[in-house]
């Protein structure tokens, strides 16, 4: 258990480190002054691949949560 705490741990904060850009945006993005275009696309980017993640694994929990309480405690 503790090894997939650490896994998550540092998958997420590995995460936090990486550029999601695509070839064209970072090559229109980078010939630009200033970098706070870039960093907002990019924040962006990430924010909208995260959030299918999150659904998807809190829903996956609850089915998880459910199945097994519902064994815990038999049905007389």
């Amino acid at each position: 258990m503790k090894r997939k705490l650490y896994f998550l741990f540092f998958s997420l904060v590995f995460v936090l480190q990486t550029s999601a850009q695509c070839a064209m945006c970072r090559a229109v993005l980078e010939s630009e002054e200033g970098q706070s275009t870039a960093e907002g696309i990019n924040d962006g980017i990430m924010y909208l691949m995260a959030i299918p993640y999150l659904l998807v694994g809190g829903i996956g929990f609850l089915i998880y949560w459910k199945f097994f309480r519902s064994k815990k405690n038999p049905i007389k």
